[in-house]
């Protein structure tokens, strides 16, 4: 009998994993959007490595400039990735019309963040900053640097909002050329001007700013230019985007505000965060900075796997396949673990050859490694809380319960017991790091118990209609 009852388990579970027409549409949408992470994620560490050659102040300049910058990224994300959930869904149904209309309203919300941080950019950079760092120095720096691609904050919401809804009505291709193209004239741009190459003058910091301002022209124009030539879903005239009424907006924004409001207090634990990293030492902060860039490579395919998770749940729920919808949330989330765990023993062995790339201080090295150090050990955990947010909770309109644990455990767990460790127990930089994935452990034990519950799904299509 046990052996029987052994043999159904590891039927049922090879059964789980064997499902070719899910593979094939994970690849098709993970693929792209993992390449178009590397790209982005490889070409921000050579940019980081650029600046690291300037030594540890030009390093924390510019990482605590990019916290402002970092901060509307995740209130776009937010925006975008709670629209996406209609749109994902709404293509299920082929409801272009509708998604038409939800773009228009991203691009309100979007726009609307993007010229508040681009006051804050141009004319309160140095308050900005002081929130992060006292050092004078790293504040001038990275004020100047600040004030430049600040300008760039408009276009890049556009450019946001227009990937974000290519990308759930299955156009990953056009998002990944589009960045593949800016992120490499950023790249080589920031060579010519921060070292002075070609017979221009030297700028440093400010080369870096200028190649950022020019790659989102060019990504901003390109995207739109290939968006409307080629007919997308999302290639709307003006008055199909913004002839939605209150109604509309209304009915879509209840699902979608927590998840604005649930990123915008994310990013700003995670801003407490940086704060206090700060705060301990500009050697710490450096050092958080060099580990952010690792960070985002490590995270690449995992991210891939829950936007590709957001649209596949998405379109089945849409269609009102909500048992295929669990099963392929279920698969992505475990493969998400197993190659965590992988990429995760990667990160251990490699930290040191990485590390030897950056010309800092040997005080900074030895804080990044044994952060990565951590960071390689809990990798798993990321990834699987990362797939549940943004590949599951979200594509089926749990938003509510999501705001809860995702936005509110920030601040109940994580923020205090890094004051604590920090400011309390004057404990290193990497003991700070160890608290703060206390957070995660929490939010992965209550977040697995509500998957398992199937309380997450619900079919936000029939809530616009068609």
């Amino acid at each position: 009998m046990s052996i029987s009852l052994d043999r159904k388990r590891r039927s049922a579970l090879v059964n789980f994993f064997i499902d070719k027409e899910y593979y094939r549409r994970l690849f098709k949408i993970a693929f792209p959007i993992a390449l178009q992470q590397f790209i982005m994620s490889s070409l921000n560490m050579v940019g980081v490595v650029m600046i690291g050659q300037l030594g540890a102040v030009p390093v924390a300049a510019v990482g605590l400039a990019n916290q402002v910058f970092f901060l509307l990224n995740l209130v776009l994300f937010g925006i975008t990735s709670g629209f996406a959930m209609f749109t994902a869904q709404l293509w299920g149904k082929r409801d272009i019309p509708n998604i038409r209309k939800v773009l228009g309203l991203a691009l309100t919300l979007g726009l609307s963040a993007g010229t508040i941080f681009l006051i804050i950019a141009e004319f309160l950079p140095a308050g900005a900053l002081s929130i992060y760092s006292t050092d004078p120095s790293v504040i001038s720096l990275g004020s100047d640097y600040l004030r430049i691609i600040g300008f760039s904050f408009l276009l890049y919401a556009i450019s946001f909002c227009y990937s974000a809804v290519l990308r759930s009505t299955g156009d990953v291709q056009t998002p990944l050329f589009v960045t593949f193209t800016a992120l490499s004239i950023n790249t080589l741009l920031s060579y010519v001007l921060i070292f002075g190459k070609l017979g221009l003058p030297s700028l440093g910091v400010q080369g870096a700013a200028i190649a950022v301002l020019a790659s989102r022209i060019i990504e901003c124009s390109a995207l739109l230019w290939l968006t409307y030539r080629k007919d997308s879903p999302a290639a709307g005239k003006l008055r199909e985007l913004f002839s939605y009424n209150l109604t509309f907006a209304g009915n879509v924004l209840k699902p979608v505000l927590p998840v604005v409001l649930n990123e915008m207090m994310w990013s700003t634990g995670t801003t407490a965060y940086s704060v206090v990293y700060a705060r301990i030492s500009t050697d710490s902060i450096a050092a958080m900075n060099i580990v952010a860039s690792i960070d985002q490579m490590a995270l690449v395919l995992f991210n891939a796997i829950g936007h590709a998770c957001a649209v596949l749940v998405g379109n089945r729920i849409g269609a009102g396949e909500e048992d295929q919808a669990y099963r392929y949330a279920a698969r992505s989330e475990a493969l998400g673990i197993i190659g965590a765990v992988g990429i995760g023993s990667l990160v251990l062995v490699s930290s040191n050859s990485i590390l030897s790339l950056y010309n800092v201080s040997p005080t900074v090295i030895d804080y990044a490694h044994r952060v990565l150090t951590i960071l390689g050990l809990l990798l798993w955990l990321r990834a699987s809380n990362m797939i549940l947010f943004i590949g599951i909770f979200r594509s089926g309109g749990d938003t509510r319960f999501a705001l809860i644990l995702d936005g509110v455990i920030i601040w109940v767990v994580g923020v205090p017991l890094a004051f604590a460790g920090a400011f309390l127990f004057h404990l290193p930089v990497y003991w700070v790091y160890l608290l703060v994935m206390s957070e995660e452990i929490t939010k992965w034990l209550l977040g697995v118990y509500r998957f398992f519950s199937r309380k997450w799904i619900h079919n936000l299509a029939k809530i616009v209609g068609s």
